[in-house]
């Protein structure tokens, strides 16, 4: 079965599309898979496994990307095109189906829109795939020894990233002998040109327990080292959504976005957002390019209380280990 699955630019939202992509390699298991993405997601899709290429879609003036893209596949014909961005490209390919996102649904979770392109009963959880490359290098960054908090300080832009100091505190505060997770470790996650936003949380963060990941993974390299840490906080970001796909309890901070929309998808995620709500939280004039943060009113005490709840939810739900119950 060859297919060709359009997803996003953009990291966050191509990683909520990759459940469409397991259920159906479930339901196909020789499937012959073409993605066509932003040169940003492309990196998600490289371990697939049935993937046959990668189409990397910059954008062009006068929409020429989608001409590239149309150029790039009509000499195939495809049993199923999946069409998240809904190109007019695709339907002029030749394929015996084809699916794009529908159109009304803007209102509900961005995951949630992404199921209904199957018409699915449930939401697909995302999922991605890694290769032992990537596995081993997660163990040589984040050995076994004790449990380790993850933080994601950055974000696309700086209206919706937490100041630094305010994750100084809540680390400090969560590893404190009464927090829940006494001693452990600190990685800090972030792109390579987002380390200034991060240097001074860095640098906050005692010497023997940090691990400055910050530039220095791959997307698939992170996520593999997510799957091995024991909690994540972040802001609002492609990063959230991968720390909340590894399975790792996600806490998102939310402010000048809408969880309704961009929540972490499972059943160990939670948000907490600012106390202005979204529809008063802008000023006027606001220009996401030069804004400063707008996350000031979601103070470090509502934070802890949300990761704690988190947390204890977490532990609420853990299958019980009955070999501890043997006396």
């Amino acid at each position: 079965m060859k297919l060709l699955f359009l997803t996003s630019t953009r990291i966050g939202d191509a990683i909520l599309s990759t459940g469409l992509l397991e259920h159906l390699r479930q339901e196909h298991p020789q499937l012959d898979v073409t993605v066509a993405c932003g040169p940003a997601a492309a990196p998600l899709f490289a371990a697939l496994p049935g993937l046959k290429r990668i189409i990397m879609l910059d954008k062009m003036v006068f929409s020429l990307h989608w001409l590239r893209l149309w150029l790039l596949t009509i000499g195939t014909f495809w049993d199923l095109v999946i069409d998240l961005r809904n190109a007019p490209a695709t339907f002029l390919l030749g394929r015996r189906q084809r699916r794009g996102m529908p159109r009304s649904g803007g209102d509900i979770l961005r995951i949630e829109r992404i199921a209904k392109v199957l018409d699915l009963p449930g939401i697909v959880p995302p999922k991605l795939w890694t290769s032992p490359r990537e596995d081993e290098l997660a163990k040589q960054f984040l050995p076994d020894g004790g449990p380790i908090l993850a933080i994601g300080p950055t974000a696309n832009w700086q209206a919706k990233t937490w100041r630094a100091e305010n994750f100084t505190e809540l680390v400090e505060r969560l590893t404190a002998p009464t927090g829940i997770l006494p001693d452990a470790r600190v990685v800090l996650l972030g792109r390579d040109d987002e380390r200034p936003m991060a240097i001074r949380l860095i640098e906050s963060i005692p010497e023997d327990r940090r691990i400055d990941l910050v530039g220095r993974l791959n997307l698939l390299t992170a996520y593999a080292c997510l799957a091995r840490t024991t909690f994540y906080i972040g802001n609002d970001s492609g990063l959230m959504h991968l720390a909340a796909a590894s399975g790792v309890p996600t806490l998102g901070l939310f402010g000048p976005t809408l969880e309704s929309l961009y929540a972490p998808w499972g059943e160990n995620t939670g948000i907490v957002r600012t106390s202005v709500p979204f529809n008063e939280i802008f000023p006027p004039n606001f220009d996401h390019r030069t804004s400063d943060s707008l996350m000031d009113s979601l103070t470090v005490d509502m934070a802890e209380a949300e990761a704690r709840a988190l947390w204890q939810r977490c532990q609420e739900s853990r299958p019980v280990d009955r070999s501890e119950s043997v006396n």
